[in-house]
């Protein structure tokens, strides 16, 4: 932002790279993190595995206390085990490169609303070499029987 920051969190399906959920917010607190986890499980179901590094909004009680009452079972990165949390590492660097770096919001609700838009383009209309140049929507709604058993 031009002033100050703002905090991204994404829920990631893993195979086809969907984001399937995420909120901003100016603080580090769980709150905004477990608002996209909760959306995430409505909107699409309860994944077996949950993968989260190991921030204090992902190991706090209320956070790890929505997985554990859907029997979710948690996965968190290592200390520096960078290579755990790699799809979302990969997202982070799209937004920052190809967005974020490339404006400088003047308010939260335009960062907001910006976002939305490449969120909304990541999704639908850029396409991923590791899906084989399909779009994450085009592999979530129709996986290839290879991409599905990776």
């Amino acid at each position: 932002m031009a002033r100050g920051f703002v905090y991204l969190a994404a829920v990631v399906d893993w195979v086809s790279r969907r984001i399937l959920a995420w909120r901003l917010s100016i603080t580090l607190e769980a709150a905004f993190c477990i608002e996209a986890l909760e959306e995430a499980l409505a909107r699409y179901g309860r994944p077996e595995i949950f993968n989260t590094d190991q921030g204090s909004q992902f190991t706090s009680h209320d956070f790890t206390g929505v997985l554990l009452k859907n029997a979710i079972v948690i996965s968190m990165d290592g200390k520096g085990a960078w290579r755990d949390n790699v799809f979302v590492e990969r997202l982070w660097r799209s937004i920052k490169y190809e967005e974020v770096h490339l404006k400088a919001y003047d308010s939260v609700a335009e960062a907001r609303a910006s976002i939305s838009r490449y969120l909304a383009f990541y999704n639908g209309q850029r396409p991923h070499s590791s899906l084989d140049q399909r779009t994450p929507d085009q592999a979530y709604f129709n996986p290839l029987p290879q991409l599905a058993a990776a």
